[in-house]
Parts: C-alpha cells; structure tokens; sequence
C-alpha cells in the first residue's frame, strides 16, 4: 500500500514552536523546538510523540514543513544537534562520537516528555547525516521506539555510495565565497534550489544555519572543527549493525542520486541493510523513492515525508516511483 498523501493534514500556518534546552555531561546544552501536540477530545488518544534530527549543517528549523503537518496530529519535537543552530559546539576528542549523538538525543526525548514514563513511546526521523544519528538513537531507546524514519540517508557507506574520503567530502561542502559574500546573496542561492518551495518557513531556516558578520558577509554556524568531526563519524557509521540492532519498523526515503553517487551504490546498499535486518529476525526496510525530488525532501515533499512519519507504525508505507 502506498503512502496515503490524502489523509495528511494541511500544513497550520500559526503553529509556533517553544524553545528549550536539555543538559547532558558534562554539561553541554542542546537546544530543541517543540511544536506541542494535537488538542484531543474527551477520552482520545495521540499516536507516538516525533522526534525530528536535522541533517549536517542544518538546524531544527528545516523541518517545520513537516511540523506544522504534524501539529494537529502527534506531538512534534525538533532538536539541533550539537555543534549545529543554538546547541553547544565542545571541542574536546569524542564530542561527536556516534554513541555522544545519540545520546543526545535520547536525552532530548526524555526531557521534552515524548518519553515521560517507560509506556510512552516515540517516532525518530532523521534527514541524512541526521539518519544516522537517529538510527542509533532508535537502537538506544529500544522498546521505547516506535518507528524510524530515515530521510535519504543512514543505510549506507559513505566511502562505497559516493567514491569519496573524509577530506573529498569535506571540500563538497564549501560554499563558494560569492554565495557567502552576503545575506542576500545566501537567501537568493537557497531560493534557486526550487523557486516554487521557497516562503517565510524555508527563509527562517536558511538563516539559522549561517551568521551574519558586521562586514555583511554570512559564515557557516556549524565550524569546522564540528564538520570534521561529523563527517568523519559518518564515514565511519556501519549502517548494518546499527539498523539491525533496531527493534522498531524502518521507512527509508530515498530523493534522487547526485553525482557523487556510484552507480546503484545507495539502492544495493539499501537492499543489503534490508536484508540484513531480516537475517537478524527484524521486519524489512520499507522503502519509498522520489526520483526527481533533491536530497532535502522535508523542503520538497513534506506531506510525503509526513505520511511516512505518520504511517511507520502501521506498516503502510512502500515503494513509490
């Protein structure tokens, strides 16, 4: 059966989040956003809470397509991971070692109350390396997991699907100096990606990921010593072990290859992560595809991406051309 688009509801133009912050050892903050939840009737019942993890570089903002979709349905959080929008950047050997993230993140969904007592459950999506984050975070909470959601991302080998090292990659993510020369500059670059996706939400969320300097010029807020370290836990992540030791359903959305990947790297490796988690006695990765759609499809196609976080639980989702 086939994502139900039609049951998706309409995005709620006032819905505005609350920000707070967690603390965890040794004493970083990590900040998130929580956009509450649906107002139920006498006697009704959500479904699980929803944990949103952005991806390298970006901030909680970039989901609020997909929160406002959810305000009226399940309770929304969206966090930044560390080093990334308003949570704490330590610099110490580690600071961004998988088990660090996933913490985090656990840590979040405890002190927003998604997972106020051992009964409740949550749904964790990610949006590429945030993927990864979230799978750990997933096979850390356990029973308490409800589904994952992976956005175009957390399956696979960096290092096979796109033929690059750790330095390679890094040079991918440099912003020319002309996109970086101002804020104007920046925002017009971001629009181009997709004229027809662009509004006040997409602005608010291209904005948090950069800082303006008194010269007028904008820089990165994820410095580069928190990219590295990302990046390089990325190209170490074995997505196998990691997703096989998730108990919970797994929806993986998959946005058009760029460039960098090999050919059928990021399928086959989708298929093999699949696999494996059968071997391992788990239901299969439920995979849905958008082929024409780039890798940021909480910007492209939030209701889709709401229908999954929606459905993960109710083994609905499959593939889509």
């Amino acid at each position: 059966m086939d994502l139900t688009l039609d049951d998706v509801p309409a995005p709620d133009r006032s819905a505005e989040p609350e920000g707070f912050v967690v603390v965890v050892d040794p004493g970083d903050r990590i900040h998130f956003l929580d956009w509450g939840g649906p107002r139920l009737l006498a006697g009704a019942t959500a479904g699980p809470g929803v944990l949103l993890v952005h991806g390298l570089a970006g901030t909680a903002w970039i989901w609020t397509p997909v929160t406002r979709r959810l305000a009226g349905e399940r309770h929304g959080v969206a966090m930044d991971l560390r080093g990334h929008g308003l949570s704490d950047a330590p610099t110490e050997d580690g600071a961004y070692d998988l088990a660090v993230l996933a913490g985090d993140v656990v840590a979040v969904a405890e002190g927003s109350g998604l997972v106020a007592s051992i009964d409740d459950r949550v749904v964790v999506a990610g949006h590429g390396f945030g993927a990864i984050v979230a799978a750990a975070a997933a096979a850390a909470l356990g029973p308490r997991c409800a589904g994952l959601v992976l956005v175009d991302g957390g399956w696979e080998s960096l290092a096979t699907s796109t033929g690059l090292d750790v330095d390679d990659f890094l040079r991918t993510l440099e912003e020319p100096p002309e996109v970086l020369r101002s804020m104007r500059a920046y925002l017009a670059d971001r629009t181009a990606f997709d004229p027809t996706s662009w509004d006040a939400d997409q602005e608010r969320a291209a904005r948090a990921s950069v800082v303006e300097t008194h010269a007028g010029k904008v820089v990165p807020v994820a410095r580069p010593h928190v990219l590295e370290a990302c990046v390089r836990m990325m190209f170490a992540y074995d997505p196998v072990a990691t997703l096989t030791a998730v108990t919970a359903p797994v929806v993986a959305l998959s946005a058009a290859s760029s460039g960098d990947d090999a050919p059928g790297a990021r399928a086959r490796a989708l298929a093999v992560a699949s696999a494996a988690r059968v071997a391992a006695g788990r239901d299969p990765i439920r995979p849905v595809s958008f082929g024409h759609d780039g890798h940021n499809l909480m910007r492209y196609r939030p209701e889709a991406v709401t229908a999954a976080i929606l459905t993960v639980t109710e083994g609905t989702a499959t593939t889509e051309s």
